[in-house]
């Protein structure tokens, strides 16, 4: 009874946006909304390890701080440029490539600073 219940008002959602007047706006702002507090949570969270682990950050030799640095620059990059490079299959392997690469130069970076 109550998944029948659940799927009804999700029935009556869809028929809203679908047949009201600039549903499909709605969606997008909502849509917008979801990403932005998604990616405002990113930002606190690397805020608030950067805040736990600054003696760690500020042991690591220049070189491995810029490649870990650059990292995070690159994910934000590829996240600002989504649209853009999902557009063409070659774009959308090379913004994999690339998220692979950030994500593996930040987790090579941070397990050999905290070694011992």
């Amino acid at each position: 009874m109550r998944n029948a219940r659940n799927v009804a008002i999700v029935m009556v959602l869809a028929l809203l946006v679908a047949f009201a007047p600039a549903g499909g706006n709605v969606v997008d702002a909502i849509f917008t909304a979801l990403t932005m507090g998604f990616l405002a949570g990113i930002a606190w969270m690397l805020y608030t390890l950067s805040r736990q682990n600054q003696l760690t950050l500020a042991t690591l030799s220049d070189r491995r701080r810029a490649i870990f640095y650059g990292g995070f620059g690159m994910i934000a990059l590829l996240v600002a440029g989504t649209d853009k490079m999902f557009s063409s299959g070659t774009g959308t392997l090379l913004w994999i490539l690339l998220l692979v690469a950030s994500v593996g130069a930040i987790w090579r970076v941070w397990v050999e600073a905290n070694t011992y």
